[in-house]
């Protein structure tokens, strides 16, 4: 065998950056492995906004990282590394099934497991400040073309077509979204609107890469609508506090997007020279596609609820989950970490 410092010197050199592997045959590896990452950062990111205001630092770095480790990663694997699921066929472009409704199911676990904050239900809780909230959105927004977009793996019309498709799913998104609250509750609000935003973006991202751009109108009307409700009624109707909707928004987002993809795929779309036949949908004579798509979300919902409530009752049982009442009341920017916003 090679001595470490040849070995190394084999694998940093530029020519096997530059080597193309078989999941990315288009970019050099290095790039591929660092896009791969903020995949994953932003998926356990995602899950502590669930349980925001509550939960111990210390308990959730160990959860952070036995969940990359142990849910996140075989599920990736799964989907988009030639796992049993993707080999099924199921389609998730950028993230639906690994990314959203991944997180947002770990998330719904975590907040029934830690509980509600104290005050739920009859305190304000609304956003601190809702003009870092809508930069916040814009900064999602233009960050979106570039998971969605950069998904194809190349400058190129599917690239195009997934950065439309998400716009204009996002825009729907917000403009349903805030429909329903002027209707429902007789005004219309900038928070309403980004979290519209938002679950058109979630909604679309399994399906970006596969359908027709006017085909994210339809995914961002549906996504709208129902995350919404799934926010609001349901929401109530369950009894759980999840403290940015990341369930309500990213893991019935992603659980819908990942069915209407199998509705929805358009073969002309995800034609590349590695697959010249494309993926199609229901609506192009092909039922089975659903049928995976099905099997998909069915398959995530076990695997990261199943794994996720386990995990956090193994670290509960040698960490303390939740931080006391009063270091709740006091805020953990000060009770964790000691610093305090001016």
């Amino acid at each position: 065998m090679a001595p470490f410092s040849a070995r190394w010197t084999v694998w940093g050199s530029p020519a096997s950056v530059r080597r193309p592997r078989p999941l990315a045959k288009t970019i050099p590896e290095a790039l591929f492995m660092i896009y791969q990452m903020t995949f994953a950062v932003i998926t356990v990111a995602l899950v502590a906004g669930s349980v925001a205001d509550r939960m111990r630092f210390s308990a959730f770095v160990w959860f952070a990282a036995s969940w990359l480790l142990l849910v996140y990663v075989p599920l990736a694997h799964w989907v988009w590394g030639g796992g049993w699921p993707g080999s099924l066929g199921v389609l998730d472009f950028a993230g639906g099934l690994v990314v959203h409704l991944n997180a947002g199911i770990a998330g719904l676990v975590a907040a029934y497991v830690i509980g509600q904050r104290y005050g739920y239900g009859s305190e304000n809780f609304a956003p601190y400040d809702l003009s870092l909230a809508v930069i916040g959105t814009g900064l999602l927004w233009v960050g979106w073309f570039g998971f969605n977009g950069g998904s194809a793996l190349g400058a190129n019309s599917r690239a195009v077509f997934a950065i439309v498709a998400t716009h204009l799913a996002a825009a729907t998104g917000a403009l349903t979204w805030m429909a329903l609250e002027w209707w429902s509750r007789g005004k219309p609000s900038v928070l309403g609107m980004i979290s519209g935003a938002v679950a058109g973006l979630g909604t679309i991202t399994p399906a970006s890469g596969f359908v027709l751009p006017w085909q994210g109108i339809i995914i961002g009307l549906i996504a709208g609508f129902l995350c919404f409700y799934a926010c609001t009624w349901m929401k109530v109707r369950l009894g759980y506090d999840d403290s940015l909707d990341v369930f309500g928004v990213h893991g019935v987002g992603g659980a819908i997007g990942t069915l209407l993809t199998g509705v929805f795929a358009a073969a002309a779309v995800s034609i590349s020279p590695d697959v010249p036949a494309g993926y199609s949908g229901l609506l192009e004579g092909n039922p089975p596609q659903l049928v995976a798509q099905f099997v998909g979300v069915v398959v995530t919902f076990a695997w990261s609820g199943g794994l996720t409530y386990v995990l956090l009752k193994v670290i509960g049982a040698f960490v303390l989950l939740r931080v006391s009442k009063q270091a709740e009341i006091e805020g953990l920017d000060l009770s964790q970490h000691g610093e305090v916003l001016q």
